[in-house]
């Protein structure tokens, strides 16, 4: 029969490799049976040696024992006939090679023999050191004799001793014919143990060469059938099934289901082809939809000519909307903003236009310019982001509710920024991150310079880190004053960067990129504790004056958390401080996008006795009536707003009517700005409670403000 390198040759190669790890094994078994042989036969001897040295001593230091009480009369009475015959009955005992009778400073006094040549003389070989001084039995070995000895008393009074020494020749005798008969009958076994061996490894061959004519017959004809019909389906041919299949067993079985799976595989390949270019929560592309589809726009357009545009449109603050509602109405929200902008694409984008989810909260957007008209797909991407700004500005009700979201869109353009899908696919991410810097909810195009202002913001960033704990940034004091007296009442504290290289950095860009980064959840905290340390120490500098309050800043990055109360409280346990005298300023902006959630938060800050101000008031609230839902206790009126109070008419009645309507609700009413005297005038005349800006004070550190406060 002839073979090829198949199953048949593969199980012949196997059965040969097979046999020779079975030979190998029996070697090894072979080895390793003498090797146990060998560790059997010295255990066996050291338990022998150890069973019978305890034995021999034992039966030793019974006939010592009694050989010395029998010794004690005669030797009281130095009865030397006496003493030599106990001596000559006791050196008559199987394996005993010596005995030896001495007085109480070692001196032989018998020996057991007739003419006793030892007598008298001092025993001096090495174990009659240890013999003289025992004061009881007392067993010693060598390598030949166990000398086992007793002291010999009447009282308490020592007389002497006897000694006995056993021959250890025999017992070893014993033990070594002992040990030849366990080796014979270890061999015995090994021979037995390899002949099964042998057998099992004839038997296995036996079997090898069945099993390789049964799978000939019941496998590898079918196999070969199987693969023929795989082949075909491989190659696209769903409907193909194996020659027969008519057989009952397993291997029928499978041949007759190769003819479902073809139908099975084409169901399934429709379903996977959809599943891998279509978005599961929206039923847009995905990226990987998008990007080939891209790919193959540019290929097209490198040979024709042309343009197009990328969109990318991001929701902003999104997360917030997991957080605080849950990630079911964060699907809803994102559901009304695909549809949304599959209409705005629509109706604008043009026919060519493509939408696509890249995941979570992004969108990409292609639209293409006409080959004849320069600029086209500049004009459309203009239009159809500043609409999509529009429509995604206005507010969605998820599960009975507002949600108030905006959408950053970056825009860049082929071929004026790049001319590959990865250049424009960052290109568009940057220009879009840079909308989200300019304050959200716009629309930037790409520009060359918004790479060197992702590098310098990169750069800013790092070197935020770790600011504070090198002494950089500091903070000073801006004094408020009340206007009714002109008393100073308190102060607002600012956080300053003085950088080593570029000298000091403007907080409004420093600030946003901590807050971008997620930095001011690590400043804010450390900007709260040194406020309300200096503060204290403003209370000691004047203990007799009234005590000033400080007001801090709080980024909505941090009201976002939920963590803000607790750690306001650590700061006032720790510092000291009391509540009243610590004020948080939130802008409208934070508060307004998600009301339950902030004027849950600030009620728990307002129980613990903090003030709660709004900065900024007045650019982030539709109306006035947001006041009645959001508990604060004092608002800021913004600069904007003060600037032109003396020569706008506007701004005057919008600034007399925000301080009567927080008066009717019992809020506390603050104008930040004042940097001229009539300014002054002008709110203090229409009730403005405090007031802080230039014409009042310069923002200082806390030296000079503590020597401010003391002078």
């Amino acid at each position: 029969m002839k073979l090829r390198a198949g199953l048949q040759a593969k199980f012949l190669a196997m059965m040969a490799v097979a046999c020779l790890v079975v030979t190998v094994l029996i070697a090894m078994l072979l080895g390793r049976q003498e090797r146990m042989q060998t560790e059997v036969v010295g255990i066996s001897r050291e338990a022998m040696r150890d069973t019978m040295a305890e034995s021999l001593r034992r039966h030793g230091e019974g006939e010592v024992a009694q050989l010395a009480g029998s010794l004690t009369n005669p030797l009281y009475y130095f009865d030397l006939d006496a003493i030599g015959e106990l001596g000559r009955a006791a050196m008559n005992n199987p394996g005993v090679r010596y005995v030896l009778v001495y007085d109480s400073d070692g001196n032989i006094v018998h020996d057991g023999s007739e003419e006793i040549p030892s007598y008298g003389k001092r025993m001096d070989d090495a174990m009659a050191a240890q013999v003289v001084r025992a004061q009881r039995l007392h067993a010693q070995w060598t390598e030949t004799t166990l000398d086992v000895s007793a002291p010999i008393k009447i009282g308490q009074q020592r007389l002497g001793g006897v000694r006995v020494g056993y021959d250890l020749k025999a017992m070893r005798a014993y033990q070594d014919g002992a040990l030849d008969k366990l080796r014979k009958r270890l061999d015995e076994l090994g021979r037995r143990q390899l002949l099964w061996v042998g057998v099992l490894s004839l038997g296995l061959l036996a079997l090898g060469g069945l099993m390789l004519w049964l799978i000939q017959r019941w496998l590898v004809n079918p196999i070969r059938q199987l693969a023929d019909a795989a082949q075909a389906i491989e190659n696209g041919q769903f409907d193909s099934a194996p020659a027969g299949g008519q057989g009952n067993d397993e291997v029928g079985d499978l041949m007759r289901a190769f003819g479902r799976m073809s139908q099975s595989l084409a169901r399934h390949d429709r379903d996977i082809r959809r599943m891998a270019y279509t978005d599961a929560l929206t039923g847009l592309a995905n990226r990987l939809a998008f990007r080939e589809a891209l790919d193959q726009r540019l290929l097209h357009l490198r040979n024709g000519g042309g343009q197009l545009a990328l969109l990318f449109a991001d929701i902003d603050d999104f997360k917030r909307v997991n957080d605080t509602l849950g990630h079911d109405a964060g699907d809803e929200v994102l559901l009304q903003f695909a549809q949304r902008i599959q209409q705005t694409v629509a109706r604008i984008g043009g026919e060519h236009a493509l939408l696509a989810r890249f995941g979570g909260d992004e969108f990409v957007i292609l639209v293409e310019g006409e080959d004849d008209r320069d600029g086209e797909a500049r004009g459309i991407a203009s239009h159809l982001a500043e609409v999509l700004v529009g429509e995604l500005g206005q507010p969605i009700v998820v599960h009975d509710r507002q949600v108030f979201l905006g959408t950053s869109v970056g825009v860049t353009l082929y071929p004026e920024d790049a001319s590959g899908a990865t250049g424009l696919m960052k290109n568009g991410d940057i220009a879009m991150y840079q909308a989200k810097v300019a304050g959200k909810n716009c629309y930037r195009f790409y520009s060359r310079a918004m790479d060197q202002a992702v590098e310098r913001r990169v750069h800013l960033e790092h070197e935020l880190r770790g600011a504070w704990d090198r002494g950089e940034l500091s903070l000073v004091y801006q004094p408020v004053y009340r206007l009714a007296d002109g008393a100073m009442v308190g102060a607002e504290a600012l956080l300053r960067w003085k950088h080593p290289e570029q000298g000091l950095i403007a907080p409004s860009v420093f600030i946003d990129v901590a807050e971008q980064s997620g930095l001011i959840e690590t400043l804010g905290p450390q900007v709260l504790r040194a406020a309300c340390e200096d503060a204290m120490a403003w209370q000691k500098a004047r203990p007799d004056a009234e005590p000033l309050f400080v007001s801090v800043n709080v980024s909505p990055r941090q009201l976002r958390s939920g963590d803000l109360p607790k750690t306001v409280a650590d700061c006032l346990h720790d510092t000291g401080l009391a509540p009243h005298y610590l004020h948080l300023e939130l802008t409208e902006t934070a508060v307004i996008g998600d009301e339950i959630h902030a004027s849950n938060l600030l009620a728990r800050l307002r129980a613990s006795g903090v003030k709660v101000w709004l900065d900024d008031f007045g650019t982030g609230f539709s109306g006035l009536s947001h006041l009645r839902r959001v508990p604060v206790d004092g608002v800021k009126i913004d600069r904007s707003f003060i600037a032109d109070v003396l020569r706008d008419p506007d701004d005057l009645a919008l600034t007399t009517a925000i301080i009567a309507m927080a008066h009717s609700l019992g809020i506390t009413v603050v104008a930040e700005g004042v940097e001229k005297e009539g300014q002054y005038a002008v709110l203090r005349e229409r009730g403005c409670d405090l007031a802080q800006g230039y014409w009042l004070g310069h923002p200082v550190n806390a030296q000079e403000f503590r020597a401010l406060l003391i002078s």
